[in-house]
């Protein structure tokens, strides 16, 4: 019997950026106004990238899209907050449109799940959800 592969957890959710002035746009969305800390960097102008550190994780961030991508699979990125209500100040401050505002939900999973959570749309469009598990 062949032995099945471990997986450890995500490593990195990537995002593409519609050239340099929407890369740097997102790059100050993520990490000068979320905080997220760069963990590397690479390339210039169209061909750059960085990975910023999420803590559980890596956000990779590349220059070189051509144009914006339509909803796909991918549903939302769910960043786990220390303070959801803070998360969605700091973006509404900076324009950025909240689809969910902040409030409180339980899970009804075994065990139950309580968080608070809210939504916005980040600069390349994505759904991004702020998840603070109580």
């Amino acid at each position: 019997m062949a032995t099945k592969p471990k997986i450890t957890g995500i490593h990195h959710v990537a995002l593409k950026c519609c050239g340099v002035e929407h890369y740097e746009k997102t790059i100050h969305f993520y990490h000068d106004l979320l905080g997220l800390p760069v963990l590397r960097s690479w390339g210039k102008e169209d061909k750059a990238a960085v990975m910023l550190d999420t803590g559980a994780g890596i956000l990779e961030i590349f220059a070189n899209g051509t144009d914006r991508l339509g909803a796909g699979a991918l549903r939302h990125i769910a960043l786990a907050v220390e303070d959801t209500d803070v998360c969605v100040e700091t973006v509404r401050a900076a324009g950025y449109e909240i689809t969910q505002e902040p409030n409180d939900i339980v899970i009804p999973s075994n065990p139950r799940c309580p968080a608070r959570i809210a939504f916005c749309i980040g600069p390349v469009g994505e759904e991004l959800e702020f998840f603070c598990e109580k």
